[in-house]
């Protein structure tokens, strides 16, 4: 049985809010203006949303949330630890806050997520970081109420790594959503596969999935808030249950949101190969607010460096589902994650992966270096590859993905497509930009606002992106 945080805990935590929000509110009386707050995030999606969560915890604190960091009161650095990339740009954006508080001494910053859930990168910022005032892994964010509270009061250094109640559920914590009409979902928190080249099992601990009605309970909510695009998040939501129910599962969970009552779309991620199911197949093709999208990793298309992964299936395997999914849903938009230079992988190896993405022909993959981690298998072995070993096939990859992704997109010219649109592109704002149902981006000429579904028909393609205008 999965063990959820306490109503008595979480009431604990919303009096510590109260107790800052009253020396925020006082702070902000004698300064005539609102203290502010930012909150940095990087990483997947699943940190998106914990970074949703944090910034609720702080508006209920009485802090208004601003863009720059310049401007901010408190800064949350929320981190990743899944690439070693990622790690560094974390610490290297901690450093430049140095600078901000020597201008502001009253700053508070503080450093959460993945990356300080390792003993190692914890230390690191206590020791190389004076200026940080807390730090704390992925089992306090709950907390952070009664851990503003403490530094606020006792002036002391915080450094957090694992809760005595670490594993369990903390419900009813308040969310700041990025955007009104699109919304994360969790449904489930950590990892039992233990890949070899992972340390999410370590950073975010083993499967625990939430209870049912908690889930429908909050999909409810953001349907009556007028969230139109809901995606469920889990290490692995294929894993959905297990330890909780005997016989209800993620595809009964996908029926069971699909049935609320609402115009909106359901999308999940991420599946695991080794449990994804005909049965998770059918239920999306019989449910008809479940997206035509299925994103299935990969990672390789060798077999023995698939088993040396610890992946526990086959590339056949992976292909016989892959089959059954276009079966049971036409034009489905299929997406995957592919890793080169695992160690041990050679240029035999790496041409199978090359020929599995000529076969399969995916819309998009999300491609990444194999990044050594500490504590895990894989950055033990002996046959590590060389840095520009990795480099050249990393960009052979793309060319091959490049033309399959132009050819596919190159087939939905002249067609039209349901579209949400999210306002004005990031890259050019005198075009918009939105999603297709399958969940393919799309810049247009058109006149819809971002929240808003609009019919556009596709004129040009590229790699990554479709090019339309509205109609």
């Amino acid at each position: 049985m999965i063990n959820r945080i306490t109503e008595e805990q979480i009431q604990n935590q919303r009096e510590y809010a109260a107790k800052v929000r009253m020396a925020v509110n006082a702070e902000a009386a004698l300064r005539g203006a609102p203290l502010k707050f930012c909150v940095v995030t990087y990483g997947c999606q699943q940190n998106e949303a914990d970074s949703e969560r944090l910034a609720g915890m702080l508006s209920d604190m009485g802090y208004i949330k601003c863009v720059s960091e310049q401007d901010a009161d408190i800064i949350l650095v929320n981190t990743c630890a899944v690439r070693e990339h990622a790690e560094k740009r974390a610490l290297s954006v901690t450093g430049q806050y140095k600078h901000i508080k020597e201008k502001k001494p009253s700053l508070m910053i503080g450093v959460c997520g993945c990356m300080v859930s390792q003993e190692h990168r914890l230390d690191d910022i206590k020791f190389r970081y004076p200026y940080v005032d807390f730090a704390f892994g992925t089992s306090y964010l709950w907390r952070l109420p009664s851990i503003i509270y403490e530094r606020m009061k006792k002036k002391k250094r915080l450094f957090l790594l694992d809760a005595e109640d670490d594993g369990c559920i903390a419900e009813d914590i308040p969310v700041l959503r990025e955007c009104g009409y699109r919304a994360w979902l969790s449904v489930m928190y950590g990892c039992n596969n233990f890949c070899t080249y992972c340390v999410v099992p370590h950073v975010r601990g083993r499967e625990r999935s939430r209870y049912k009605e908690d889930i429908l309970k909050e999909a409810k909510e953001l349907i009556a808030d007028g969230v139109t695009d809901i995606t469920l998040l889990g290490q692995n939501v294929n894993s959905y249950g297990r330890g909780l129910y005997e016989d209800y599962g993620f595809p009964e969970l996908l029926a069971d949101i699909n049935a609320l009552d609402g115009d909106f779309t359901v999308r999940f991620m991420t599946s695991h190969p080794k449990d994804a199911t005909k049965k998770l197949i059918d239920t999306m093709a019989e449910c008809k607010k479940i997206a035509p999208q299925l994103h299935l990793p990969l990672q390789s298309g060798s077999d023995s460096i698939l088993k040396r992964m610890n992946r526990h299936y086959t590339l056949g395997s992976y292909k016989e589902l892959v089959a059954y999914a276009r079966e049971r849903i036409p034009g489905i938009t299929l997406t995957s994650d592919i890793m080169v230079g695992f160690p041990g992988e050679t240029e035999e190896d790496f041409e199978q992966t090359l020929t599995a993405l000529k076969d399969i022909r995916y819309d998009m993959v999300y491609s990444f270096i194999y990044s050594r981690r500490k504590n895990t298998p894989a950055a033990e072995y002996e046959d590590q590859i060389p840095e520009d070993v990795k480099g050249e096939r990393f960009r052979r990859m793309l060319d091959v993905q490049s033309d399959i992704g132009l050819k596919i997109n190159e087939g939905y010219i002249g067609k039209t497509v349901r579209v949400l649109c999210d306002g004005e592109s990031k890259t050019d704002v005198s075009v918009l930009s939105g999603r297709t149902d399958g969940g393919k981006n799309v810049c247009f000429n058109g006149k819809a606002k971002a929240g808003e579904y609009t019919k556009v028909k596709i004129t040009q393609a590229r790699p990554f992106v479709l090019i339309g205008e509205e109609i």
